[in-house]
């Protein structure tokens, strides 16, 4: 089953049960696989609909802190649900350790030294981890290496 027949069945069971949350995380993503699409005139593989989810995903992270800024703990706890709805649909994430390989194996493979490097190391990084993990977080690491 493609990814979007799943995300149109599981729209269909939460108007069902009147999950008003997960409905509208559900129905935010399919408007943004639509308008992809229309964009450029293409019909979206489950690949590129799991980068929209990512994507969706890393803003409502990044909203997260100025709500949390603003002290809006309704509207945290609320988008915390949402994430947690998009979250279903993206493989299983990498723990921080696994990351951790990876970005090493990374960093042995392109020859890095320091952070000049960076860029080739995101490149052979980020293709490999594909929705299962934040690019933030190996930047983070790979900082963390360099800085031993």
């Amino acid at each position: 089953m493609s990814l979007k027949v799943k995300l149109m069945d599981d729209l269909k069971d939460s108007m069902r049960n009147k999950e008003k949350l997960r409905k509208n995380a559900i129905t935010l993503v399919r408007s943004a696989i639509k308008q992809k699409e229309v964009d450029e005139r293409i019909e979206l593989d489950d690949e590129a609909i799991l980068d929209i989810i990512s994507k969706q995903v890393k803003q409502k992270k990044d909203s997260i802190n100025e709500f949390k800024k603003g002290n809006r703990e309704d509207l945290v706890s609320q988008t915390e649900k949402e994430i947690a709805v998009l979250m279903e649909y993206l493989p299983p994430q990498l723990s921080e350790a696994e990351l951790e390989l990876i970005v090493k194996q990374a960093i042995d493979d392109t020859n890095a030294t320091s952070m000049k490097d960076m860029g080739k190391i995101m490149g052979k990084v980020m293709p490999q981890i594909k929705g299962r993990a934040d690019g933030s977080l190996v930047n983070k690491i790979a900082i963390k290496y360099f800085n031993k």
